[in-house]
């Protein structure tokens, strides 16, 4: 009878220690996907994904064939290239300015490049990388109703696009005026065009370009609130995509990348009314 309870034991024993063994190398394995770097994943995946808008020309568009345009595409394809030696393994994921955010947390993206204004409370939320552009708020509205102060849209009703900085601009220093909020670009424009605001409040640079292929409205405010830095933005806490994407930047900054590109996509738009010193950052951080 001992000798079979002894037995018994040493099975016993032996397949805790089999279960045992089975555990810790499940947990190495778990342990090892869990420290798989970041560029290490895109480079299995064979992708970089990147979140884009689909309708704010000239920086992210879709044009008549179907195909991403525009300023932000110019450096996400570079990007892309770089990383993984090829310019069309990119993934443009389609987003509006609200979502820009939450694509990066529920890890959709790798990273946002859709003309991403830093803020202070957008960067408790993601880690912003070196800025490339520099951009105000501005205002516009039709040339028959100018708008060129604050105080003359009491009572009025201003368009606005959810998630924009003009947005928290207004809400914060202008709680008394009047917004009509929208999800996309195309739709605050129309309703600008149709008349259901005084005025339109949106990043100036996109203004400046709207304005362009819309000669009955006017930038009566050229600027207003602080000057800002747009920059791409990556994962809270996603330090090893966050230095590489600064080398990059900076890389790009001492090759005239960011020039170049300013003459291909927004140059066209722009005209000679905005210069490339206005708008263009080189990629690095401003003092």
């Amino acid at each position: 009878m001992k000798k079979t309870i002894s037995m018994a034991s040493v099975f016993i024993l032996t397949l805790a220690l089999a279960a045992c063994g089975e555990s810790t190398a499940g947990n190495d394995i778990v342990e090892k996907e869990k420290t798989k770097s970041t560029i290490e994943e895109i480079k299995e995946r064979g992708k970089l994904r990147i979140a884009v808008f689909s309708d704010k020309p000239p920086f992210g568009y879709i044009d008549e064939n179907g195909d991403n345009q525009g300023y932000d595409i110019l450096l996400g394809k570079r990007i892309a290239k770089d990383l993984l030696g090829d310019e069309s393994k990119v993934e443009f994921v389609l987003t509006e300015a609200q979502s820009r955010v939450d694509v990066l947390k529920a890890g959709k993206v790798d990273i946002t490049l859709a003309n991403f204004t830093v803020t202070p409370e957008r960067a408790e939320q993601v880690d912003f990388a070196n800025p490339y552009m520099k951009v105000s708020i501005g205002v516009v509205s039709p040339k028959s109703g100018e708008i060129t102060s604050t105080d003359q849209l009491k009572d009025k009703k201003l368009l606005v696009n959810k998630g924009t900085t003009a947005e928290a601009y207004f809400t914060k220093n202008h709680p008394e005026i009047e917004q009509v909020k929208y999800d996309q670009n195309t739709e605050a424009f129309e309703s600008l065009k149709d008349g259901r605001g005084a005025a339109l409040a949106h990043d100036n640079t996109l203004l400046f370009a709207w304005g362009k292929e819309n000669p009955d409205f006017t930038i009566g405010i050229k600027e207003i609130g602080e000057l800002d830095f747009i920059a791409p933005a990556v994962k809270k806490g996603n330090k090893e995509l966050l230095n590489w994407l600064n080398d990059e930047l900076e890389k790009l900054g001492k090759e005239n990348f960011f020039h170049d590109a300013y003459e291909k996509t927004l140059k066209p738009t722009f005209g000679d009314d905005v210069k490339a010193k206005d708008i263009v950052v080189t990629g690095v951080k401003e003092k």
